[in-house]
């Protein structure tokens, strides 16, 4: 599917009006970047502290609530819209607050084969959270998932996404974030310094590498919409995460710009995308687990403002090269419409 470049302009409230959401962190952080040669790394015995903070206390009331109407959502689910199928694998548009699984038992056994006697065998070859929406892969067979989970895991399927995010707008238009990734233990995912890649942590997890690539793409209705395309690393700033992140200096309303942000995956850890957004300091619209508003504009959020995007990888079978994009969710369609 190919869409027309497109301008932005994002909603925001009126001026003079009240503070339109209610955050449940403290004011947001921003980077703070050190040498990977300034930070020591843990003494023998002891587990690394993570630099990004815990959930907060008001998030577990609200996960329940989530989780229990998305559990009754799942359970009604019909089935979701199919961007590409053959006889191999389908591609298909995850709506927001539905589990994955639901995407499997709803998924009409009649597309898989007209053979009554041959019984589905159906595996997902990727996963998203939640309230997460966008696509996902369905494969038919056991050859079709070995080859897709492999391709997946070793970062060879090209991922976009597409996140609204409330904070302070960044100085930079591109980025790449590198730091660790782990448990706490409290069983949280957390953020890690780079230097903490490898060391144990409670429960015989280690700490692991991630890498995303951020592209603002507009900020409070100045910007531009554009199609995904290949970051050329040699061009934008990077990043090493070594500390927790100092706070924020914006101020006023700035502190609360509507920021829409292409985000590039560099590597597929949980909540990657959600951690690094709030190690920046403009965590996800809705996301209040990590540090994301509760409300906007007078609304409570039902959800993250996450989407994933395209997706693009080598066809298992035929060997070639697919691209697929998926149509925008409704909070992206709502920025767009309103664009000069």
């Amino acid at each position: 599917m190919t869409k027309l470049p497109l301008s932005l302009l994002l909603l925001q409230p009126p001026a003079g009006a009240a503070s339109p959401l209610r955050s449940l962190l403290p004011p947001a952080r921003r980077l703070t970047a050190m040498s990977a040669t300034t930070s020591t790394a843990p003494s023998s015995g002891e587990y690394p502290s993570p630099v990004s903070p815990p959930y907060p206390a008001a998030s577990k009331d609200v996960e329940l609530r989530r989780a229990m109407t998305a559990s009754a959502r799942s359970a009604a689910f019909a089935s979701a819209d199919v961007v590409f199928e053959d006889e191999w694998l389908a591609v298909v548009d995850k709506p927001a607050g539905v589990y994955c699984d639901a995407l499997l038992t709803s998924f009409p056994c009649s597309a898989i084969s007209e053979d009554p006697a041959i019984k589905p065998n159906l595996h997902l070859a990727n996963r998203l959270d939640r309230d997460t929406s966008g696509l996902m892969v369905i494969t038919k067979c056991n050859k079709v998932a070995g080859k897709l989970v492999k391709a997946f895991t070793d970062h060879k399927v090209k991922k976009t996404y597409l996140a609204l995010c409330i904070g302070c707008p960044p100085t930079w238009e591109k980025i790449k974030i590198c730091s660790g990734h782990g448990r706490s233990k409290h069983g949280a995912w957390r953020v890690y310094a780079m230097s903490d890649v490898g060391c144990s942590l409670p429960g015989g997890s280690v700490v692991r590498d991630m890498s995303t690539q951020f592209q603002v793409l507009g900020v409070n209705g100045k910007g531009q919409f554009r199609e995904p395309n290949n970051f050329c690393t040699d061009d934008i700033e990077s990043i090493t995460v070594q500390e927790k992140a100092a706070d924020q200096t914006c101020s006023g309303d700035v502190n609360n710009s509507a920021i829409l942000v292409r985000v590039y995956p560099q590597s597929g850890r949980t909540h990657q995308i959600r951690l690094h957004c709030q190690y920046l300091g403009f965590p996800i619209r809705g996301d209040v687990k990590y540090g994301g508003v509760i409300e906007w504009n007078g609304v409570e959020c039902d959800g993250h403002a996450l989407h994933a995007e395209s997706l693009s990888f080598v066809h298992p079978i035929t060997g070639l090269p697919i691209t697929f994009r998926s149509p925008l969710p409704s909070w992206a369609k709502d920025c767009i419409s309103t664009m000069e």
